[in-house]
């Protein structure tokens, strides 16, 4: 059964994002049940295009050929590695760090990416909320402090015509009931937005790596 057959929502989200108080605030207005499925930042156009989601939170960015895409908010980047690496004696990093250091760096966390960093073999450059969500005993994750921040927005397919795509828009940009019932009667569409910067994390002062 199809989200069009039953009225249900379709939704996918990379790693990392976190859905619960959307899902809770959509519970509390609608009827219609939410189906969550998590999808990997390879195949997030894909689900959405293929019609596997009707939504998708996606990290930009994303060919928007074909699309609607909103972004939502940004996140910091981190530098997530094992606990037993020099580099963990440092409350951040910069990307001169990396560079004198010479361990390989990569941009996913992949499991066999994770276990790579574990043993020390690698270090992982990642969004903050993934290292948080994959929370290890061995690992460490420290602030990237001069690096761009990634961005999280929502893709769906222009022709897609659920009616409740534009209810869930709201729910996800924090609109009230009655700012929401108000947009749905002038069949307004939801204004154009900027992401919101992610709060920089509290400097606790650098550290000189360890002696070994």
């Amino acid at each position: 059964m199809t989200a069009a057959d039953d009225g249900g929502l379709r939704i996918g989200f990379v790693p990392g994002v976190t859905l619960t108080k959307w899902r809770r605030i959509w519970g509390e207005r609608f009827r219609e049940p939410l189906e969550v499925t998590e999808v990997t930042e390879a195949e997030q156009r894909r689900a959405v295009v293929a019609g596997d989601v009707d939504l998708c939170f996606v990290r930009l960015p994303i060919d928007k050929n074909g699309l609607h895409v909103i972004p939502l908010y940004e996140e910091q980047p981190v530098l997530w590695l094992s606990k037993d690496h020099l580099l963990a004696a440092l409350d951040e990093v910069t990307a001169e760090d990396l560079a004198e250091d010479g361990t390989r760096v990569i941009h996913d966390a992949e499991p066999e990416s994770v276990d790579l960093a574990a043993y020390s073999a690698a270090v992982l450059r990642v969004p903050m909320s993934i290292a948080r969500s994959g929370s290890r005993k061995d690992m460490v994750y420290l602030p990237v402090v001069d690096a761009d921040p990634t961005t999280v927005g929502l893709a769906w397919r222009v022709d897609n015509e659920h009616p409740r795509i534009e209810d869930f828009i709201g729910v996800v940009r924090g609109r009230t009931v009655n700012s929401t019932r108000t947009a749905q009667a002038k069949g307004e569409k939801p204004p154009k937005e900027q992401p919101r910067a992610a709060k920089p994390p509290q400097a606790k002062g650098r550290r000189s790596p360890r002696r070994r």
